[in-house]
């Protein structure tokens, strides 16, 4: 709900209300905008106490002018901020107009309210109707010059969600060059503020990283032309010692895809100035006479139930306004991908033979990944030329796809339309289509070049190539890669005054060809991935419905990852498989239960080589396949609640007494009848017997019954300890000891209880104690390292 209150015409009071959320700015004197709060929800009759008073402005500062001579703009909470008028702290708008000037100072003009909310040219948006979603829109003008500013805020009460966006308009008569324009800006008030950034790199996506707000600026942000690994374009600001239940915390994000800048300054005078938007770096924007410029769109929201609460007003928002399409809600398939089965090295013999095992165990969608087009054997070439390599299928892609659908199976491709390998017909060609510097040595990653999707003629070429590829087969499924960074930022078709902004009209163009291909193929559940979550943010979510996390699948890595990326998006978006031991990215051994139980917290898939599984392994994923149907749309579509988390394994306390709990999550269904609570250890505590398992967001007053999933154990697991109650003496991993652990088999703990939904939360359950050394029996729960368990609990009448 948005309410404009004030008598006095000029100086509007707005008030944007959530369900429990507030924003609240007015207009001041001088016709600057300012903010006045942002938090929990409040009443609001006028901008009395809220607004701060002065007399005089602080010593060494300047006034903002002789009439409003009781405040300098150094010690003000703004909406929107500009260089010149003695604001010292980062703006979010830098321009220089034609006679060199740089002194912005936006004033209000007027404002509407717009019911539903406006789409914005070329960029992806959060989405909603009219009874989802109310926009308000100010307009704000250069008191001095001709550029022209329209501040869109949309209110989505239901979610408690709120989206910036910022259109700016050149009205003068010479062109104006932008050098800055950030989406985003939350002056607060003096307070202790931790900022929480999420940064890492291939294979080690989304660490959390906390650091107080004590002085200066701190940032984070992206030059490697996406929203990258290194530093994901979510971020959270929460009041000091806010915790996971508890506190307040602010959560913000971006709907963009490109290179991207986060800000928290501490101002001399206790202010806080949070800033997001495009990353300044590189960046200019040649504004013409009467053209406009669109910054992305801003995503704020507030919690006063801490962490938790922030990550499922998130969720849900992302869910409810990000993720469009028939897959908003549709359960996704269980697939299996090809690429470590057989990385290169792909036949149709093969590709069948790994078909025929995954159709035996449950699988629903088999997967080709790269290496089935143009002479593509390795990744040194044939990036541009979408043909089917005739020696690798001779029969043709349809024939495959024929054959695999006949099995009862889907199909699905990989492609890497945005890239172009110098060893390619396509190159050959166009070599001017390869972002590149002419005359000039080009620095490449994984032997790839960027096509210039910046250029009308090379996004018509990718939709054509796409398009008639997607339509020679049945295809089902989309895996759409991108595997390297920036380097070399330069188009053949942009003047010398204009090579700023390639960067960013790279993503236009590549939303330009996303938007034209899920519109011509709504029913193909596309996938992102950006050698792995080299991009992963809203832009690419408003096309595609889940992203790749992490090339990283190791258990241990992937719960790390996976915990992470919760912060700020649903599982729903994450997809995650069960791959082979030793892992190919860490070389560790991991049970694979836990594989299981990790990647099925995700949109759970299988990366192995199925047909090469021992028959117990085999067997393995055919039940866990079942059981994760079973509970797939808790699992994909529910609430979740994070337990104890960790952030880095190498910090753990080994002697810590907690059970070996190193990571609890909990996925509750949206009418709190049916949850899973997952639980990990990363290393064994030694003498350490107690578990006790705590899930959240249950219904206090309902009964539940709880169970965990039995499984078998390896009698080899034990090594020598076998001959404890063995009549002869068994040597490890000699001949005895496999034939041994061929037909004894022992299975784990039986857990089966009914509590209360309050019992269960506040008390928790005391579940079967581990083996410690002393002894065992078929009661202790086997719980080496990387163990973990999967409890399940359903509401009883």
């Amino acid at each position: 709900m948005i309410d404009v209150i004030g008598s006095n015409p000029g100086r509007p009071l707005f008030v944007l209300s959530g369900k429990h959320i507030s924003y609240v700015m007015h207009v001041i004197g001088n016709g600057q905008l300012e903010h006045l709060y942002f938090g929990p929800q409040i009443s609001v009759s006028g901008p009395d106490g809220l607004c701060e008073a002065h007399e005089f402005p602080p010593g060494n500062t300047s006034a903002y002018n002789e009439e409003f001579a009781a405040f300098s703009a150094d010690d003000m909470r703004y909406e929107y901020s500009a260089l010149g008028k003695g604001d010292l702290r980062e703006p979010m708008l830098e321009a220089i107009y034609a006679d060199g000037s740089s002194t912005l100072d936006p004033v209000y003009v007027s404002h509407e309210i717009i019911q539903g909310k406006p789409a914005l040219a070329g960029l992806p948006s959060s989405c909603g109707g009219e009874g989802d979603v109310e926009t308000l829109c100010i307009k704000l003008r250069d008191r001095n010059g001709g550029l022209m500013f329209d501040l869109f805020y949309s209110i989505f009460p239901d979610a408690d969600v709120i989206t910036r966006s910022i259109l700016i308009s050149n009205h003068d008569k010479e062109t104006v060059m932008i050098r800055r324009a950030l989406s985003m800006q939350v002056d607060l008030d003096a307070d202790r503020y931790d900022l929480h950034f999420f940064t890492g790199a291939w294979a080690r996506e989304m660490k959390r990283n906390v650091v107080p707000v004590r002085a200066g600026r701190i940032s984070s942000g992206s030059l490697s032309g996406s929203s990258s690994n290194r530093a994901n374009p979510f971020f959270m600001v929460s009041e000091h010692g806010a915790t996971e239940d508890h506190g307040l915390v602010y959560g913000f994000n971006l709907v963009y895809s490109g290179n991207h800048y986060e800000s928290v300054e501490r101002s001399p005078f206790g202010k806080v100035r949070i800033l997001s938007g495009i990353l300044p770096t590189g960046f200019s924007w040649k504004l013409e006479s009467g053209a406009s410029f669109q910054t992305p769109e801003a995503v704020l929201t507030v919690s006063s139930d801490g962490f938790g609460g922030l990550s499922r007003r998130m969720h849900h928002f992302v869910r409810e306004h990000i993720v469009r399409g028939v897959w908003q809600y549709r359960e996704r398939p269980v697939l299996l991908n090809s690429w470590e089965a057989v990385y290169f090295d792909i036949s149709e013999s093969r590709l069948l033979r790994l078909a025929g095992v995954a159709r035996s165990v449950g699988i629903e969608l088999f997967v080709l990944d790269d290496g089935w087009f143009g002479k593509r054997d390795d990744d040194t070439g044939s990036l541009g030329d979408w043909t089917v390599n005739p020696k690798k299928l001779p029969n043709g892609l349809k024939s495959l796809a024929d054959k695999i659908t006949g099995m009862g199976m889907q199909f699905g491709i990989w492609v890497e339309p945005e890239m172009v390998s110098e060893k390619s017909e396509l190159y050959q060609a166009h070599p001017d289509w390869a972002m590149r510097i002419p005359g000039k040595e080009h620095s490449v990653g994984r032997n790839q070049m960027f096509l210039d999707l910046g250029r009308t003629e090379v996004q018509d070429y990718i939709i054509r190539q796409m398009k008639e590829l997607f339509s020679s087969a049945a295809i089902s499924y989309v895996k759409w890669d991108m595997n390297r960074n920036f380097t070399d930022v330069y188009s053949a078709a942009l003047p010398a005054d204009q090579q700023g902004e390639q960067a960013h009209r790279y993503i236009l163009g590549l939303y330009r060809v996303m938007e034209e291909l899920t519109r011509a193929f709504p029913e193909i559940l596309f996938e992102g991935c950006a050698s792995g979550g080299n991009r992963f943010d809203l832009g690419i979510l408003s096309y595609f419905p889940q992203i790749w996390a992490s090339d990283n699948s190791d258990a241990l890595a992937r719960a790390q990852i996976q915990n992470g990326y919760s912060y700020g998006y649903p599982q729903s978006c994450m997809t995650a498989h069960v791959s082979d031991v030793p892992n190919h990215q860490t070389l560790r051994r991991t049970p694979i239960e836990t594989r299981f139980n990790v990647a099925a917290s995700a949109v759970l898939g299988y990366e192995c080589n199925l047909a090469d599984l021992s028959a117990e392994d085999r067997d393995a994923v055919r039940t866990q396949i079942a059981l994760y149907k079973e509970w797939r749309k808790t699992l994909q579509f529910g609430d979740l609640y994070r337990g104890r988390c960790f952030d880095d394994v190498q910090a753990l306390d080994l002697l810590d007494s907690d059970g070996g709990k190193d990571a609890e999550w909990t996925i509750v269904s949206p009418d709190g009848s049916r949850a899973v609570t997952v639980v990990l250890q990363a290393l064994v505590r030694p003498n350490t017997h107690t578990l006790i398992v705590r899930p959240k967001g249950l219904l206090s007053d309902s009964s539940y019954r709880m169970y965990c999933r039995r499984f078998k154990i390896d009698l080899r697991e034990f090594g020598g300890l076998v001959n404890y109650i063995a009549p002869i003496h068994v040597k490890q991993d000699g001949a005895i000891h496999n034939i041994l652990s061929k037909f004894v088999k022992m299975e784990t703990e039986k857990e089966t209880h009914t509590l209360s939904g309050s019992a269960l939360m506040h008390a928790g359950i005391h579940v079967s104690p581990a083996f410690t050394g002393s002894g065992y029996n078929d009661k202790l729960r086997f719980f080496p390292d990387f163990a973990s368990r999967i409890y399940f609990f359903e509401r009883v009448e």
